[in-house]
């Protein structure tokens, strides 16, 4: 830029300063003007808030009087419904439940609804009166609930007939049509019940029909919570003990005593224990489990000591049935009760598990207790019966002699009875686990038997001596161990009692076979032969005998001898018995074989002698044909085959 040009500048930046002021003091005054009319119009802003204040208290007001009549409103619109859920409640309360259970106790549960709303509302004036009237409400429904609970117990606690619950048990178990009871009658312990019972099925009765029991539920709830406990405990006890013991005496269950027991006939009580061994299953398996079953589905969810209750209510039954068997275990013990003593500590073995299931809990412990000491009992004194049995076998006196020579019935009392035994091997394994022994239980028995068996032989040996003729006491002793043999041999004894018992008592009977042949034989043999005979030379030979030139009249005399004596033992031995066919033909055949040998060379070498004369036949009365035929006569007796009577010790 020039000199000359500078001052043209300057002026023109004084210009434009110039006009910047005059613009910036324009736009000051506009502001200053906009300030001056905001703070008028705030002012009338003031003056107009001022003015409206009074009208805003008023709005408000009003809005906090419509607000608090709305609550009012919703109030008494939520009292008035209790009022008339009340009203429809204690129509429903005063009709009472018969008609309709489930709607009445729904009309009790709104009734302590609108208890509880007025106990939380005591505001208003009115809520003293209606609680009143709902609780009394209340109170009534407690006592027509109650009443209405023991109508329904009444209803549905009657007796089961018997052939519902033959229906429920295993086919194998139930009665025929002809039977009067679940055994026909027959307590017999040789009918010894399948071992496969434990397995079998086992149908729980409808004591009480399911619809029902949601009902009795909701009732025994509301008792509870209304505070009748006490009502309802005594109301189900009453009613479905009482429907128990009435369902057991039907079928038969009677209450005797050990007084009973013990003047009762042993045929009369066997009969009632092989009756009682039912009951005890259709009472645990089927009544008792399904009275389990009810009250806890009756007192399921509910503040109640359901197990006290049903203890109470079962007592009375368990008590009936289990005092019989312990008047059976603390009777006289005898030896025909071992087997029904079985046959109870089997069952009471077998319904063990179910007792301590049905009567769980501290309240039930003692009939838990009781049926155990059943058990125990019952155990013991099969135990002792063994030990009494045993001793008695050895000591038995009978003065019963069994004139021929047969099976003893002690001995096939015996045996049989042996036979039983090995029927309750296993039931005999865990009565011999109840007692320490000190050896296996599976020897137990063996040890028991052998020492049965020995006790019968001693006996035998005993009465063997009560004859006079020495020949039936070989006959008799033959009989009866070979009896005792061949009844092992068939038996599962045979496993226990080993071989070496059976071919020891097989030469026991060989040898009193060999010692009767002996003695019986011995005096017709020696007419049979010439030694030391009157007018002999003293040589021992026949044809010595012959050429001795012995007198007729020895010969004819021992003919005579031969005669008299074989009749005497045909008249006698054809009375005794041998009475095993095999033993018989056996014994038959031995005498025989040494007889007869000896009468045929008899007759050859001297029948010339007798032969000639005036009457042959009355020396050479018997031809060997007609020995040997009248051989097969003897040990027939006056019956065949084994006794049919039964020997008691």
């Amino acid at each position: 830029m020039s000199v000359a040009a500078l001052p043209r500048t300057m002026e023109a930046l004084t210009r434009r300063a110039t006009m910047l002021r005059d613009s910036l003091q324009r736009s000051q005054g506009n502001t200053d003007g906009m300030v001056a009319i905001l703070g008028s119009f705030d002012h009338r802003l003031s003056a107009l808030e001022a003015a409206m204040r009074p009208t805003q208290v008023r709005t408000h007001a009003i809005r906090m009087a419509h607000e608090n009549i709305d609550k009012t409103l919703k109030s008494g619109d939520a009292i008035l419904s209790q009022f008339d859920l009340a009203r429809k409640a204690e129509a429903t309360i005063l009709r009472g439940p018969h008609e309709d259970l489930e709607g009445y106790l729904e009309a009790v549960d709104l009734l302590k609804g609108i208890a509880k709303f007025f106990s939380s509302n005591k505001n208003f004036r009115s809520s003293d009166g209606i609680l009143n009237h709902v609780n009394n409400l209340l109170a009534k429904s407690s006592l027509k609930i109650e009443e209405e609970f023991k109508q329904l117990m009444n209803t549905y606690s009657k007796p089961i007939e018997p052939d519902r619950l033959f229906d429920c048990l295993p086919k194998s178990l139930r009665p025929s049509k002809d039977d009067a009871g679940p055994d026909g009658g027959n307590g017999n312990h040789a009918d010894h019940p399948s071992k496969g019972l434990e397995t079998a099925i086992y149908r729980t009765p409808t004591l009480v029909p399911p619809r029902i029991l949601p009902l009795m539920n909701d009732i025994a709830q509301q008792l509870v919570q209304a505070g009748n406990q006490q009502s309802c405990y005594k109301i189900y006890r009453d009613y479905r003990g009482s429907a128990l013991e009435s369902s057991l005496r039907k079928l038969g269950v009677e209450k005797l005593t050990k007084d009973d027991v013990q003047k009762m006939q042993w045929e009369a009580l066997e009969a009632k224990i092989g009756n009682w061994i039912h009951f005890m299953r259709i009472a645990v398996k089927l009544l008792l489990a399904g009275e389990r079953k009810i009250c806890d589905q009756i007192f399921d969810g509910v503040n109640f000591n359901k197990d006290q209750c049903f203890a109470e209510m079962a007592t009375n039954s368990v008590v009936t049935l289990l005092s019989f068997g312990d008047a059976v275990a603390k009777s006289k013990r005898s030896p025909e009760k071992l087997f029904v003593l079985l046959d109870m500590y089997e069952v009471m073995r077998e319904l063990q598990s179910e007792i301590e299931a049905i009567f769980e809990g501290k309240p039930c412990s003692e009939m838990r207790e009781a049926a155990l000491g059943l058990t125990k009992r019952l155990a013991q004194t099969a135990q002792e019966t063994f030990a009494d049995f045993e001793e008695a076998v050895e000591k038995d006196a009978s003065k019963t002699i069994v004139q021929d020579g047969t099976v003893h019935p002690l001995t096939s009392y015996v045996i049989n009875y042996v036979k039983f035994l090995f029927d309750y091997q296993s039931t005999l394994k865990l009565l011999f686990q109840e007692f320490e022994t000190g050896s296996e239980t599976e020897s137990q028995l063996a040890v028991v038997t052998m020492r049965i068996m020995q006790a019968l032989q001693n006996n035998l040996d005993g009465k063997s001596k009560q004859y006079k003729d020495p020949a039936l006491t070989h006959l008799f002793l033959m009989n009866n161990v070979h009896y005792m043999v061949r009844s092992v041999r068939r038996s599962e004894a045979k496993d226990i009692l080993g071989d070496d018992w059976i071919q020891r008592h097989r030469r026991i009977v060989q040898q009193n076979a060999n010692q009767y042949k002996r003695v019986a034989w011995a005096k017709v043999l020696q007419t049979l032969s010439v030694q030391g005979a009157p007018g002999s030379t003293g040589s021992s030979g026949g044809s010595d005998l012959s050429s001795s030139g012995v007198s007729r009249a020895v010969i004819k005399e021992r003919f005579k001898a031969f005669n008299t004596q074989f009749e005497e033992l045909h008249g006698k031995q054809s009375l005794w018995i041998v009475p095993d066919q095999e033993l018989r033909e056996s014994l038959r055949l031995a005498v025989a074989e040494v007889l007869l040998p000896a009468y045929r060379s008899f007759i050859k070498r001297f029948g010339n002698l007798v032969g000639s004369g005036k009457n042959p036949l009355k020396y050479i009365r018997y031809s060997p044909e007609l020995v040997d035929k009248l051989l097969g006569e003897f040990f027939e007796g006056q019956q065949y085959g084994e006794p049919k009577h039964q020997h008691r010790l």
